[in-house]
């Protein structure tokens, strides 16, 4: 449990999303660089980046989130600055096709329980050992 001014919580969201028509290019050192620019970004935004994976389409994340975070605004901060640092980092990511976008704008995020935490954390954790 963590507290606040007045308050104590614990808010963690396991949060998805693919890359725009699952495109699987986030490989080698995309996919290094994606991760370091999540940590950042995550980090700027006062977020716990508790697990991260990326796989080839998708990203998983497991956060850490206090209750003055809203969900789209963090999702829209982790989703639109890496896609920004992305383009930047390896331009030829922005194939004219995908009309300049690197994500799916969907997204799943569910929340996570004290009992759910350590299977979402392993289930991260192992998405490489899946395939």
């Amino acid at each position: 449990m963590k507290k606040g001014r007045g308050y104590v919580y614990k808010l963690e969201y396991h949060l998805i999303w693919a890359t725009k028509y699952r495109h699987q290019v986030l490989v080698d050192e995309v996919a290094d660089g994606l991760k370091d620019i999540l940590r950042d970004i995550a980090t700027q935004n006062g977020l716990e980046l508790v697990a991260l994976e990326v796989m080839p389409d998708y990203v998983h994340l497991l956060l850490g989130a206090t209750p003055q975070h809203v969900i789209p605004d963090f999702v829209k901060a982790l989703k639109g600055a890496s896609a920004r640092r992305m383009f930047s980092a390896f331009p030829h990511l922005k194939q004219p096709h995908w009309g300049g976008n690197l994500w799916n704008p969907s997204y799943c995020v569910l929340t996570v329980s004290e009992h759910t935490r350590a299977q979402i954390q392993q289930y991260i954790e192992n998405q490489h050992a899946a395939e």
